[in-house]
């Protein structure tokens, strides 16, 4: 009984055969060489013999399946060290192959096809409206910000560098740091905030080592945010304080009054 399929289905022998094995639910890599075989010249047969060019590469397609299907037939051969030679393992490296490529266009087709889908406009706002910086209100930038909720995140902070203290390795002796300077910590957050533009408080506080720099960092960041360089928001209570640095530059220290 020949097989209801055309020409146009398939782009080659390979893909015919990969429609064979998917048709028969068989096992790429045990591949049953003589059902293939029967049913893939029962598909020749069905063939327009106008088209030379393409009827070729079945033929060709063809004459391999006859001659791994009389191989089969043979003894089998073993290599030096002992394996058997299957005479299907060049055929199921193709398929494998080709299956792969098959797949890999499929995915580029649809990703094309999303791509002719979106639209992409250009911006149409004004240069004197686009450079627009409105003005920073300190107390604004407070209004949801108590110090309480600052104060509990520096508890946080503080819990989790006391829990990473080793009971044993803090009994040895170590090498004191020098005391941290208010004045080079505002200047570290602000070439911080000039990198990163939005970070968290907690991070911030994170790559403190010492209690005393715990500190001097909370309160260079109360500093920044009084002289309204740095927005300060927390979603919930007791979560994490996010910070965004507002401005565009590092001021220097004489620029700020302590106090």
């Amino acid at each position: 009984m020949g097989i209801p399929v055309k020409l146009e289905a398939f782009e080659g022998p390979l893909d015919l055969l990969l429609h064979l094995i998917d048709k028969n639910k068989i096992n790429i890599y045990d591949i049953p060489i003589v059902q293939i075989t029967e049913q893939y010249m029962e598909y020749i047969h069905q063939m327009e013999r106008k088209n030379l060019d393409v009827m070729s590469e079945f033929l060709v397609m063809a004459a391999t399946l006859l001659r791994i299907k009389s191989e089969m037939l043979l003894p089998k051969e073993a290599k030096e060290d002992g394996e058997i030679i299957d005479p299907r393992q060049e055929l199921v490296e193709r398929l494998l192959e080709y299956k792969m490529y098959k797949y890999i266009s499929q995915e580029l087709k649809d990703r094309q096809l999303d791509a002719s889908m979106m639209l992409f406009k250009r911006s149409t706002v004004p240069p004197e409206i686009a450079d627009f910086k409105e003005e920073i209100h300190a107390k604004e930038l407070l209004a949801d910000l108590t110090l309480s909720k600052l104060h509990a995140v520096f508890r946080s902070v503080m819990k989790r560098q006391t829990d990473k203290i080793d009971p044993i390795r803090s009994r040895f002796g170590r090498i004191e740091r020098e005391e941290v300077n208010l004045s080079d910590k505002i200047l570290q957050i602000q070439h911080f905030g000039m990198q990163c533009r939005h970070f968290s408080f907690r991070g911030l506080l994170s790559g403190s080592r010492d209690k005393m720099e715990l500190i001097v960092t909370f309160l260079g960041v109360l500093e920044l945010m009084k002289m309204g360089r740095i927005a300060i928001r927390q979603v919930e209570l007791f979560e994490d304080i996010e910070i965004d640095y507002l401005a565009e530059d590092v001021a220097p220290v004489d620029h700020f009054s302590f106090g």
